[in-house]
């Protein structure tokens, strides 16, 4: 027994450092079966050494035989950590408590994230209902989000948080679930502490993403952006999340909410619909798909007699039940496996939604998704809003408000985004610039500017 615990830390390295446990009671089980047959085998060979061995070929087949038990003990670990029991995503955190930057001695990697203040706390109000103590259990008073978290689109995933709680009428009924990329340059453990840091209250939960699940299904895309794995995470939210989660909103992280999140929360799925979303029916196709495609016999047949609507993935409200009943994720992947066998589409993770759900979507209000705010992905003009009200505007495309107000070349438009920016930093100069160092706080700060 004692010679089999050196492949322990490399088992525990294969799994990573949210499976420990898990891989620690992988050990404690196997090892007994293991020093049995190490028993048997010895008192074996001992009866059979008087017959076929000397003492020292026992030696040498004894050693090959426990160096074969030996490697199948560390196998046996990494099987079971890595395929078996978590094929799509490990989560690692949930709220609330505070932790610090220090925790995981993760203070440089923090650190160069940038600096970000801590947001106001907001709290529900009297006519709130109260959530249960688990807050990861099935609740009827949480509304569940999903985003993605990494340190790209870091600075626009907290921003698009304090928008959503800012405006919410019960914003500790709000629970996030953010799915962490499993290689970020900043791991999804320091992540999950600079949210905690920013957001001292905030429900939430990080999920690992296994990016392995679908590398191997991307394609070349118009923009390299899009052929980020995490990008195809949204398409295995019914495998990452938990099975107590059955209805949740997906939002991209360059959205802010100015209005309450429960109006979209409660929108109703009618018959068999799988997901809500603002529709623009009327749309071309021709356009999502190339010539590969519509010269194909069989291939336009699949689209054939639905009402052409285009919808923006970045804003969906999703019955997670009616997707793992009806297995939408490997119709996803279909589309994506025949995408890497003859290309078919050029936008990234779009077409194989249109492919799967065009013409069978729940119409939502265009208020909820004001999309296509990025400007022009060839010139990098600036757009102007829809007409009508708005509710979430969306910075689809190629330009970012972060970064466009950062070089000084900010959009009319980019200017909205900015009160719920806690980039401390920017802040800062910010202030300097308009002279308003005296504003003590952000609240202060926000409470000041104008905005929808």
């Amino acid at each position: 027994m004692f010679l089999l615990l050196p492949p322990l830390p490399l088992s525990l390295r294969l799994c990573g450092e949210t499976k420990t446990k898990t891989t620690f009671l992988i050990y404690f089980l196997y090892l007994p079966n293991v020093t049995s047959l190490y028993s048997l085998a010895l008192n074996f060979l001992k009866k059979l050494k008087s017959f076929f061995f000397t003492s020292f070929e026992l030696k040498r087949v004894f050693f090959f035989f426990f160096l074969t038990m030996l490697s199948n003990a560390v196998v046996l670990a990494a099987v079971l950590c890595l395929v078996v029991l978590s094929p799509f995503a490990a989560g690692i955190r949930t709220g609330p408590g505070r932790i610090t930057a220090n925790e995981d001695g993760g203070r440089n990697e923090f650190s160069k994230l940038g600096p970000f203040m801590e947001a106001p706390e907001y709290r529900n109000g009297k006519e709130c209902a109260s959530s249960s103590a688990n807050r990861e259990s099935f609740d009827p008073s949480l509304v569940h989000i999903a985003m993605t978290l990494d340190s790209e689109y870091l600075r626009g995933s907290l921003a698009a948080v304090h928008s959503v709680l800012r405006h919410a009428s019960c914003p500790e009924n709000v629970f996030f679930h953010f799915i962490a990329a499993e290689f970020d340059s900043a791991s999804p453990r320091v992540l999950s502490q600079l949210v905690r840091s920013t957001f001292p209250s905030l429900s939430f939960k990080v999920y690992i993403f296994r990016e392995d699940t679908v590398i191997n299904l991307i394609s070349t895309s118009i923009r390299q952006a899009l052929e980020n794995p995490l990008n195809y995470a949204r398409n295995y939210l019914g495998d990452i999340l938990d099975r107590s989660v059955d209805r949740v909103i997906y939002l991209d992280s360059d959205v802010i909410v100015v209005d309450d999140i429960t109006k979209l929360w409660n929108t109703t799925l009618t018959g068999t619909r799988v997901i809500g979303a603002p529709e623009y029916c009327q749309a071309n196709f021709t356009q999502y798909f190339t010539s590969n495609f519509w010269s194909d016999p069989a291939l336009p047949g699949q689209i054939s007699g639905r009402t052409p609507c285009y919808f923006n993935t970045g804003v969906m409200v999703m019955d997670m039940v009616r997707w793992r009943e009806g297995n939408y994720r490997e119709k996803l992947e279909k589309w994506m496996q025949l995408q890497k066998k003859k290309r078919i589409y050029d936008l990234g993770s779009l077409p194989p939604f249109l492919l799967v759900f065009g013409g069978n979507v729940e119409a939502i209000d265009h208020r909820w998704n004001q999309h296509g705010l990025g400007g022009d992905n060839l010139r990098g003009s600036c757009r102007s809003l829809h007409p009508g009200p708005v509710s979430l505007l969306h910075w689809s495309g190629k330009g970012k408000p972060w970064v466009r107000l950062d070089e000084k070349r900010g959009c009319p438009l980019d200017h909205l985004w900015e009160p719920y920016d806690l980039y401390n930093k920017h802040k800062i100069e910010r202030a300097k610039d308009q002279s308003l160092v005296g504003f003590a706080s952000l609240s202060e700060l926000a409470d000041d500017s104008s905005f929808l």
